[in-house]
């Protein structure tokens, strides 16, 4: 088959994904002095976005196959998804440190048998307030 449109060079560098998730949680954040809003409980309709990113494309052309991220999801569904996150994590359930500690739940279990390196992992608690934690140069 010929191409209609003409042939350009490919520019080097690098390629970026990202997919975003959803779940619905409900926490409080204990530390906080007992007049501040979010002591109290209070849920929210979190997003997570993981950013990952290849200097080399993988065939037939992506950093990494969206459908190889299933098990992140799977995660979010079975482990955090319609639960208390102060009771569910061991640590202050903050958008901080929840997308840090999504980040090592990501690097760990799935970054080994994908291509492509973790970015970044972000975390909404509102469409106007969010946290990101960002991979350290590699």
């Amino acid at each position: 088959m010929t191409s209609l449109i003409p042939s350009v060079p490919m520019p080097s560098g690098t390629s970026t994904i990202g997919k975003t998730f959803t779940f619905e949680a409900g926490h409080r954040l204990p530390g906080l002095p007992p007049e501040h809003k979010c002591n109290r409980q209070h849920g929210h309709s979190y997003q997570v976005e993981v950013a990952l990113t290849a200097d080399a494309l993988e065939a037939p052309g992506f950093v990494t196959d969206f459908g190889a991220l299933a098990p992140f999801k799977e995660f979010l569904d079975t482990e955090l998804d319609h639960r208390n996150l102060h009771e569910a994590l061991p640590f202050e359930p903050t958008s901080e440190l929840l997308a840090q500690f999504l980040a090592g739940w990501f690097i760990q279990t799935l970054e080994p048998h994908i291509p492509g390196r973790l970015v970044s992992v972000t975390v909404r608690e509102t469409g106007r307030s969010w946290a990101r934690f960002t991979m350290e140069e590699q």
